[in-house]
């Protein structure tokens, strides 16, 4: 189809709709998967007995368990029938052997009520063999802990390039990761009817995925397990990979009890029993020519992985794939691997590795900025790729004018120049506190690193009475997947948004789906949807042709009703047509498919083009840092977010300032500390609630936030001209660390590096200041000893 047959007449796409269960969510009335749970007759509950230790050979007495009244069952390795793992990669036993974690759950108590199935686990015995363990990635890499596949990417002779650079600065950047937080904890409800089938009601954002882990459990094959995803109350990456298990658990017991059994973490186990963003630590060597432009970067980075491979790979992969964000390095050599170490397995977390890789290199420019004598706004600028580079792993960077345009739309909208001269006003004549404005921008690919994800289904039924229902593979988490879902089956079928109805995401519906991640969601599901709404609306109009006496090609689908060019004096309702369409045994239903075209990845050598395109974008951060405290607070922020032609402008908007708000407490608030002393708690989480785990609140929200969609921005071959918006925007939360860089930075002297912790927690903030006021006093002693000196000798 050309790009202007996909133009639609009066489309429903690009209107400002409300998430579609908005009332259902502020009334309440929204169901999710424990709610199902707690209107189940006869449903049992589960609870973890968790490792009290890191690293330990177990062995576990569940006797005592069935003192407790209401304990119905507990179950351990021996009651899998199946393969005895939760992974895809066959390195995470359901039921272990050895706790590789503090809070590792090691057998299962069935009761009657949460409080029996509680008290049951309490009264399971746990002996434990200690092991040695490591618990933070230096611990890993002194050991030479790792696991997965340790990859490369290349481009040019970085060895080189660092020899012929004029100025070369080496470094290392660590930083930690970041609890996922979602509202709605990990939920599964199992159920087996009479027939032996398994119905799994799951918050998972990869229903295939954990019907495959509930199935090879079992040792049963896919087509006797359903699973379906109502909806999640937030995910994040969180629920792509680790609700398999928990789903394997619930199904577990269903099948050796004949009763549904229900199984939700309680907030603490949720983030003591589950992965995080991974942390990263990073040495580089990176060389600049006299002018600022980039001119080699050599990078180790290790992630870690924690216990468990989960996503790891990939996510480093990606890592790899965007430590050059949006500037040209002409020379590269990055090698990146994965620490194992004796933590919760780490797994997806928005952006999946695209914030880590970007966090090098935004880190690297805003130190070295002051000892290049030049403004960090321009050696950003200096640094964009321009129209026909390549990134380092060899795809074309499309439309990298953009950048500049972006960069510039925002520049004026936002009043930096004038802004700026403001804030050094300001600074000159305050001491105690500095003020600093910071400008990022985020270039992120789309689509999975791993091709076979890029595709995707979806089924629509068209009923004879004109009604529409809908269904497909992604899944909603709160993101508005499903609005948009229905407001391109009303696009493409001519009708009014409230003419479709969309039914819970299944298993037994739309098969062999991929996650719903990546920030691909709409493009592959609204490809599968579109593409089954065509062949119906290609079936009407030819039925509605012949009603009409026109041409089936000049037949018009709008607005809920269908004409034809030249019947000026009919009009058919779209159930009309629908119904004829029926009688003349039409199919009104249809299997949509949507597979992304034009990707090829070698993951050996790590080249290729990986991504269907780039989303662009740009953020303004304004900040005031107080010199006695380190604390701060987000003064305003502008954003100019290009998301192609929008599908849904209000739900892009909120998406945007949700990533924002959510990659601000990463970078500056969030801080995850686990006991790595040697005592008897080595390895727990100390951060195991909201009252320890510091999260954005009202009081961090910038007083002022301005975004902004970029127009004239349509993506041909995505559909409706749409981008992604899921993950990119998380990274231009970079502005605010910067910010805060820049004006810890103003407490010191001119070229004054400043090495900023990470999170920059107020406490980071405050030693940061403290170093630059020591730098500014030592240079200072030195021009007065200088002077001092001149003088003597005159």
């Amino acid at each position: 189809m050309s790009a202007l047959a996909d133009r639609p007449v009066n489309p429903v796409v690009g209107a400002s709709a409300p998430h579609e269960s908005a009332a259902l969510h502020v009334t309440g009335a929204a169901m999710y998967t424990d709610d199902l749970a707690a209107h189940t007759a006869g449903v049992l509950t589960a609870w973890p007995v968790q490792a009290t230790n890191a690293h330990a050979k177990v062995t576990v007495d569940v006797s005592g368990a069935y003192e407790v009244p209401g304990v119905v069952r507990v179950l351990t390795a021996e009651d899998v029938p199946g393969i005895n793992d939760a992974g895809i990669k066959h390195d995470e036993p359901l039921f272990p052997s050895e706790a590789m974690f503090y809070g590792h759950a090691l057998v299962w108590v069935l009761g009657e009520t949460q409080e029996a199935a509680r008290l049951g686990a309490e009264r399971v015995s746990v002996e434990y063999e200690p092991l040695p363990s490591l618990i933070t990635v230096q611990d890993a890499i002194d050991a030479d802990s790792y696991q997965g596949i340790a990859r490369t990417v290349r481009r040019g002779d970085a060895e080189a390039g660092l020899a012929n650079s004029a100025r070369v600065f080496e470094g290392v950047t660590e930083f930690g990761g970041q609890e996922h937080f979602y509202l709605e904890t990990h939920a599964s409800l199992a159920l087996r009817d009479s027939e032996g089938q398994y119905f799994v009601q799951c918050s998972t954002q990869h229903p295939s995925e954990t019907q495959e882990i509930v199935a090879h459990v079992l040792g049963i094959s896919s087509s006797e397990v359903t699973v379906q995803s109502l909806r999640m109350g937030g995910a994040f990456g969180g629920k792509e990979m680790q609700p398999h298990g928990f789903a394997a658990i619930a199904a577990l017991g269903a099948k050796l009890t004949g009763r549904p059994v229900r199984l939700r973490l309680n907030r603490t186990q949720d983030i003591t029993m589950t992965g995080k963003r991974h942390p990263f630590h990073i040495s580089w060597t990176v060389g600049f020519d006299d002018d600022g432009l980039l001119q080699a970067l050599d990078a180790v980075l290790t992630c870690d992985g924690g216990w468990s491979l989960d996503l790891s790979e990939p996510v480093l992969g990606r890592a790899l794939c965007h430590l050059d964000n949006s500037y040209w390095i002409p020379n590269v050599h990055a090698h990146g691997r994965i620490a194992r170490t004796n933590k919760a397995s780490n797994t997806a977390f928005r952006g999946f590795g695209g914030p880590q890789g970007v966090f090098l290199i935004e880190d690297i420019l805003g130190r070295v900025a002051p000892a290049l004598g030049i403004d960090p706004m321009e050696l950003r600028r200096k640094n964009f790729y321009q129209p026909g580079q390549s990134t380092p792993y060899g795809q074309l960077v499309k439309d990298a004018d953009r950048l500049e345009t972006i960069w510039s739309q925002l520049s004026d909208e936002a009043a930096i120049v004038s802004r700026r001269a403001e804030i050094a006003a300001f600074n000159a004549g305050s001491p105690h506190a500095k003020r600093a404005l910071a400008v990022t921008p985020i270039k992120f690919g789309i689509s999975f690193n791993f091709a076979a994800f890029n595709q995707a289904g979806a089924l629509v039924h068209v009923y004879k009475d004109g009604s529409v229902l809908i269904n497909h593979g992604g899944t909603e988490m709160g993101q508005g997947l499903h609005t948009k879902m229905m407001q391109v089956a009303a696009t493409a079928l001519g009708l009014e948004l409230h003419q479709v109805r969309l039914a819970p995401t299944r298993t037994d519906k739309v098969p062999n789906t991929s996650a719903t991640a990546a920030s691909s969601g709409a493009d592959l599901n609204g490809g599968a949807v579109k593409n089954a709404c065509e062949q119906i609306r290609e079936r009407m109009s030819k039925v509605a042709g012949r009603l009409l006496g026109v041409d089936e090609r000049d037949v018009r689908f709008s607005g809920g009703f269908i004409t034809g060019l030249g019947n000026t004096t009919q009009r058919l309702t779209f159930a009309e047509v629908a119904n004829a369409a029926y009688l003349q045994r039409v199919q009104l239903w249809a299997a949509g498919y949507y597979r992304t075209e034009g990707l090829h990845w070698n993951p050996e050598i790590m080249q290729g083009s990986p991504f269907k395109y780039f989303a662009y974008g740009c953020a303004a951060t304004e900040v005031e840092v107080d010199e006695f405290t380190g604390s701060y607070r987000i003064r305003r922020v502008d954003i100019v977010h290009d998301v192609g032609d929008s599908l849904s402008p209000m739900l892009d908007i909120g998406q945007i300032e949700g990533a924002y708000v959510q990659g601000a407490g990463w970078l500056t608030l969030e801080e995850l500390r686990w006991d790595s002393s040697d005592g008897p708690h080595r390895g727990r989480l100390q951060t195991q609630s909201a009252s320890t785990y510091k999260l954005p609140s009202f009081s961090e929200m910038p007083e002022e936030f301005h975004v902004r969609l970029f127009e004239n921005a349509r993506e041909d071959g995505a559909v409706y001209g749409s981008k992604a918006v899921g993950e990119p925007p998380f990274m231009l939360a970079f502005s605010a660390r910067e910010a805060i860089r820049e004006a810890v930075g103003a407490f010191g002297p001119e070229g004054h590096m400043v090495e900023l912790g990470s999170p920059a927690t107020p406490e980071a903030v405050f030693w940061a200041v403290r170093a630059a006021q020591e730098a500014s006093a030592s240079a200072t002693a030195t021009v007065e000893d200088a002077d001092r000196a001149l003088a003597t000798a005159h």
